[in-house]
């Protein structure tokens, strides 16, 4: 065929600068672009044979080869796939990739981010263009009595074809490399990007290094027919296996896995398949706790696995990876159209071929099918979490405070997977026991006032008066008022070490409490308050309950509330502030000399306040909004203090009981800190006086 010459019908000088400033962000991304289009041709000639409309030789081996040659500064993709003639050259270069170029370039020619070109144009090939001053392609088709065909462009707006000279089967494109690009001919920066873009393609990859002299020893009966023998090696004397070994020009390096593990059956998939998968791609010598194998073929075609990692919150934010594929072409880490923003906390891959993407393919089109495919893996995922609750509880609670941080995330995050997960939140209480809501919400506590006064009830043995009691207790429990209807109260515990004295009090009063110490609890109980009427979360410091106090006879209430004056004047002098909100109290517990309760909402403000940088919210605010500083009556030292015989020592003994009480809050600021055992120093040695 003589040399044809033609001239791309843009209205352009240049498409090419378009190409490379618009359509691909990362540079790297012709390897994918250039070994896809080889996967795809691999493809079609397999499903021509299938047809019986080729077939194929007997001992044919699918494969693309990448052959790095720095001293030429050229890079080659060679595929025995199904090859083009000339006219197909034609139709798939020539035409198809600048079909509408004018329209193309007339549309974009003013904008800069790659993700608002979406179309069809077949740009995959031009990419090369990105670091190649001049391109190549030499092709035979698969077509019986085809010619090979050569095709050259320099990057402008005419190209060259004429009759090639390849004897195979399939297409080789040579890039000649630009200066500024040379790294890519490396080879072990070919290493690092095919294996980032192609590590799962479905077609084998090899890479190797044009005129290489490297060598490598394998046994003699391991040599293949198109090997290089350099030199043959007999056993020596003190060798025990006595083999013969051939020393080889080394062999093109297998790049990828063409069937990865997510493209099985999960019935085919052992314990140890998917942790070495998770090793190998993650590169995490941590075990993932469990897994989710996604396999679905309708009404999409979603493959997929998704790991819930280790993560030590003390050192490690909680960041994941979901590699996202195209018929096993990597696309993405974490595109956010697909994987739902609090699955980007776990790590894994999901593989959907229906993907809409646009031209480069590192975007989705806006399409509602996405949508879809974001509800089905939620949806996924909150059955495999329930169907663990229900089913195997045991691990389940194995896993939780490791998987709790992602699923209350995701409870935040999106309302349909909160409906499913609601029932399978766990909490854990003070004895280390997991509940879910439902079953905290089930515990009633024990009311120890009862108990004390069934046991001041001993003059009546009466198996009658026993009975009538009991049945009295049930009535009062199944009738209760519209106040303990509408809401019921779930205590909970941020900081186990500094709120130790009110777990004391709550375990004294056989009163429950659940654990919350991660940072998205609040944010998280405020949600199951606004979606759950009636429940309401409290931290055990927000409030003294009739379950911590005895009721007063009214000639104690009479003194209490005389004596009340008295103290709240102590304190307002010893800690000069005019706003002290004071209370005296009957404590069950007699050995607590004081408490400071901060009611819920108060609180709950203040932390909302710090967290967006207000000042003046630390726990050391003496008198702040909602702070009650509630002292036992019954206590010596608060007895002290209502008689107020030594005024010194009466404001000592205040500011100590205050301080006491904070501690039980939070750690004193450092200035606090020194008075406070200055003080504590000075009242010891009252003591020895």
């Amino acid at each position: 065929m003589a040399e044809k010459h033609g001239s791309l019908s843009i209205n352009s000088d240049n498409i090419f600068p378009i190409i490379k400033k618009w359509l691909y962000s990362d540079h790297d991304i012709f390897y994918r672009e250039l070994i896809s289009n080889g996967c795809d041709a691999i493809t079609k000639l397999k499903k021509l044979d299938m047809m019986g409309e080729y077939s194929l030789p007997a001992d044919y081996k699918a494969r693309i080869d990448v052959i790095c040659n720095p001293e030429d500064k050229t890079l080659k993709f060679i595929d025995n796939g199904l090859g083009m003639t000339a006219d197909e050259v034609e139709e798939y270069i020539n035409q198809i990739a600048f079909s509408g170029a004018a329209d193309f370039i007339e549309k974009y020619k003013d904008k800069a981010n790659d993700d608002q070109i979406i179309g069809h144009f077949g740009l995959g090939f031009y990419s090369a263009f990105m670091v190649a001053d001049e391109v190549y392609i030499d092709s035979l088709s698969y077509k019986e009595g085809a010619v090979p065909v050569h095709w050259e462009c320099d990057g402008g707006t005419e190209f060259s074809m004429k009759d090639g000279d390849k004897k195979t089967v399939g297409t080789e494109i040579t890039l000649f490399l630009n200066e500024d690009v040379l790294e890519f001919c490396n080879i072990y920066k070919a290493r690092e990007v095919i294996k980032k873009y192609c590590s799962f393609m479905p077609t084998e990859i090899y890479l190797s290094k044009a005129n290489t002299d490297e060598t490598e020893t394998i046994d003699k009966g391991q040599e293949r027919p198109d090997d290089e023998i350099v030199e043959t090696i007999a056993p020596k004397d003190d060798d025990k296996d006595k083999k013969i070994r051939l020393k080889i020009k080394k062999r093109p390096e297998l790049i990828n896995e063409t069937n990865p593990l997510w493209t099985r059956h999960p019935n085919d998939c052992k314990r140890e398949d998917y942790i070495d998968f998770y090793r190998k791609v993650f590169n995490d010598y941590k075990e993932p706790l469990f897994w989710i194998h996604l396999n679905m073929d309708y009404p999409f075609n979603l493959k997929g696995i998704l790991y819930f990692p280790k993560i030590n919150l003390e050192y490690e934010s909680i960041e994941g990876v979901i590699k996202l594929y195209n018929n096993q072409v990597f696309i993405a880490d974490n595109i956010k159209e697909v994987i739902p923003e609090f699955l980007m906390l776990l790590k894994g891959v999901l593989d959907c071929p229906d993907l809409p993407l646009n031209v480069s393919r590192s975007a989705l089109q806006n399409d509602g099918f996405v949508n879809k495919i974001s509800e089905y893996i939620t949806k996924k995922v909150a059955d495999k979490l329930s169907g663990m609750c229900k089913t195997e509880k045991d691990e389940y609670e194995k896993y939780w405070d490791d998987i709790s941080p992602f699923i209350k995330f995701g409870c935040l995050k999106d309302d349909k997977f909160c409906e499913k997960m609601t029932d399978y939140i766990l909490f854990k209480n003070l004895d280390g026991k997991y509940m879910t809501l439902p079953e905290c919400l089930e515990v009633k506590p024990i009311d120890v006032e009862d108990e004390e006064n069934a046991e001041n009830k001993a003059d009546e043995p009466s198996d009658t008066a026993s009975t009538e009691a009991v049945n009295d207790s049930d009535t009062s429990v199944g009738d209760e008022s519209e106040e303990e209807k509408k809401e019921k109260v779930i205590y909970y515990v941020t900081d186990e070490q500094q709120q130790s004295q009110y777990i004391a009090m709550f375990k004294k009063a056989k009163k429950d409490a659940v654990i919350l110490t991660h940072n998205i609890d609040q944010p998280f109980v405020s949600q199951l308050e606004s979606k759950n009427e009636g429940v309401k979360f409290m931290r055990i410091d927000a409030d003294l309950t009739d379950d911590f106090t005895s009721k007063a006879s009214k000639k104690e209430q009479e003194e209490i509330d005389k004596a009340l004056e008295t103290v709240e004047k102590l304190y307002k002098k010893a800690l000069k502030k005019d706003k002290v909100n004071v209370k005296l109290s009957k404590l069950k517990n007699k050995k607590i000399a004081s408490v400071l309760t901060l009611s819920e909402e108060s609180r709950r403000m203040q932390d909302m306040m710090k967290m967006y940088g207000m000042s003046g919210m630390g726990m050391g605010d003496m008198g702040k909004e909602g702070e009650t500083l509630v002292l036992n009556y019954g206590h010596p030292l608060v007895k002290a203090l209502t008689e107020n015989k030594n005024e010194k020592n009466s404001e000592l003994i205040c500011e100590q009981l205050y301080d006491l009480a904070r501690l039980q809050h939070a750690p004193l600021e450092a200035e606090e800190m020194s008075r406070f055992i200055e003080r504590s120093n000075e009242l010891m040695s009252l003591l020895v006086e």
